[in-house]
């Protein structure tokens, strides 16, 4: 599929900061980002793939590997890219981890990682680049959620709830930053065909019964979700806040 995406001239030059960019749906956001002339920033755990997306990409990408568990090395990366490109004007939190489990056997320490990985660093990061956009007058912040709780899809509890959780809090910090004009808007993505899910959960027979819940009978690529974040971070949404964009093909 040829990815071509909307011109959006408020993003020109704009400082972006994303989670989870080396792979998925985090990769597309980056290059999506990077053909809109903006400067980004990303970060992952997976250097190689960071890297190597970084040097295609050229200049105005910048790299950085980072624990996002490790709240001190997450706070440090953030001030490092700021030091190198400035205050930040639009944030996705993307990364997360869909790991499958048996909810007969979570243990205390494997409950608090899932919630770890996939929700407490939404929080410090918005909490260390929210000040860049209040300083700036505004911004974008952008949580990726997931439509496995809306749907009651089962074996990743953790997950679920962890992922849930993003809603309540993009809800809760519209409210709080959107006096400084800070828009807060979560993306829900339906079953996406990342590499990821090609490699580990996708069988022709979960492939039939996804089509039976779609209302469209497409699959669902990266680059849909990407195309949603640009809207949601440039000026076109300007009143979009506090709410659920859904990237699912109807399966909700």
């Amino acid at each position: 599929m040829e990815e071509r995406f909307a011109i959006y001239p408020s993003l020109r030059e704009k400082n972006i900061l994303v989670t989870g960019g080396a792979s998925g749906i985090g990769k597309e956001i980056v290059k999506a980002f990077a053909d809109q002339k903006a400067k980004v920033a990303f970060l992952d755990l997976d250097a190689a793939k960071g890297q190597k997306l970084s040097s295609k990409l050229g200049d105005n990408v910048f790299f950085e590997e980072c624990d996002l568990k490790n709240i001190k090395s997450l706070k440090e990366t953030i001030h490092k890219f700021r030091s190198e490109i400035g205050p930040f004007d639009i944030l996705v939190n993307n990364a997360a981890h869909d790991d499958r489990h048996d909810w007969t056997d979570i243990t205390e320490e494997y409950w608090d990682e899932r919630f770890a990985t996939n929700l407490r660093h939404h929080f410090f990061t918005i909490q260390s680049v929210a000040k860049d956009m209040i300083q700036k007058g505004g911004g974008s912040i952008i949580n990726i959620g997931s439509n496995s709780w809306w749907e009651a899809v089962g074996n990743f509890p953790a997950y679920a709830t962890a992922k849930s959780a993003v809603h309540g809090l993009t809800r809760t910090l519209a409210r709080d930053l959107g006096k400084h004009r800070i828009r807060v808007n979560t993306v829900v993505p339906g079953w996406i065909m990342t590499e990821r899910q090609k490699d580990l959960w996708v069988t022709p027979e979960g492939l039939e019964n996804q089509m039976k819940r779609q209302c469209l009978p497409d699959l669902i690529e990266p680059v849909y979700v990407a195309r949603m974040v640009l809207f949601l971070a440039s000026d076109d949404a300007v009143m979009c806040t506090a709410n659920n964009y859904m990237v699912e093909a109807g399966s909700i």
